[in-house]
């Protein structure tokens, strides 16, 4: 399999945010939803995926450039057989190992039932380097496969089920996890590409869509309102749209513009199982030249000092 770095084309000393750029370029590329007659491109855009879990984690990447395990994140052999004078040589971590059979020299049979579980061991139980010499790597998974799946606002803060269509055409209903928010991932286990050691897994990156007029605070979803003038000055009951559906909404008589109530539990549902609240702004709609309005302000006056805490 490709190197890491040469599939997302980046060199060995790039940063984070250069990996992480070169990812999402190669993935807005590759992504099989833009090329679904080029089976190639999903192809490669398993590989990047795959070459971006290993690069994207610290702790892997550098296990990979110091050569302990492979681009599958599978440990690589520890020991290598090296030249002549009877020595035998290994390469962990990019570094020269040299030890000497012999008088005195190195117990191998300690050595090997230390990294392999006495798998280094003949049936007899003694170390020798024949057929049952080690233990064989395991036959590797198929790649993972990544999809990116959008869901509505409202589906989104409701959990609705949701339904993917996969690479082999087969179609999965998904459930939402609580908190769930763009960036998401959700991982199908073995719905990826197979292989000799079983298929690999299908990686759902959730994107949540942005609302014509809700948006999301944390768990809170927020809402501005506009009233009109009789409803901020007499009250009473308005419809209000919820992530649920309307519901009807008690506006305080005599209600300024900026006034913010609470319906409680129309949020998004957090991780720890509790929705959040809908927080409605209110805000006076005035019509722009109404003659009845304009008779009455014609006569009347709000002599109030409504600016004096501004110092005006």
């Amino acid at each position: 399999m490709a190197d890491p770095y040469s599939t997302l084309g980046v060199a060995r000393s790039a940063s984070e945010a250069e990996i992480k750029s070169a990812y999402r370029k190669l993935a807005k590329e590759l992504h099989p939803d833009r090329n679904k007659d080029n089976p190639q491109a999903a192809e490669k855009f398993s590989a990047a995926t795959n070459a971006y879990d290993l690069l994207s984690d610290k702790d892997k990447r550098a296990r990979f450039d110091r050569g302990e395990i492979d681009v599958d994140g599978n440990p690589t052999a520890p020991f290598g057989f090296g030249g002549g004078n009877g020595g035998f040589r290994g390469n962990p971590g990019g570094q020269s190992a040299h030890f000497e059979f012999g008088e005195g020299g190195a117990d191998f049979g300690d050595i090997f039932e230390g990294l392999f579980g006495g798998a280094g061991r003949r049936a007899g139980g003694g170390a020798g380097f024949g057929g049952g010499f080690g233990r064989q790597a395991p036959p590797q998974k198929g790649a993972n496969v990544a999809y990116r799946l959008a869901v509505q606002f409202t589906d989104a803060a409701t959990l609705a089920p949701q339904r993917i269509t996969l690479q082999d055409g087969k179609t999965i209903d998904l459930k939402l996890p609580a908190g769930v928010d763009t960036g998401t991932q959700m991982r199908l286990s073995g719905k990826g590409q197979a292989g000799p050691g079983g298929a690999g897994d299908a990686i759902v990156t959730i994107e949540v869509k942005p609302h014509p007029f809700f948006t999301r605070d944390g768990d809170n979803v927020l809402l501005d309102l506009p009233i009109t003038l009789d409803e901020a000055v007499k009250g009473g009951k308005v419809k209000v749209p919820t992530v649920d559906g309307p519901v009807m909404l008690g506006v305080p008589a005599g209600t300024s513009s900026g006034k913010t109530l609470r319906l409680r539990g129309k949020g998004f549902t957090g991780k720890d199982g509790r929705r959040g609240d809908q927080l409605v702004t209110l805000h006076i709609d005035l019509p722009a030249d109404d003659p009845a309005i304009r008779a009455f302000v014609d006569n009347w006056q709000d002599a109030r000092p409504v600016r004096a805490h501004l110092g005006v």
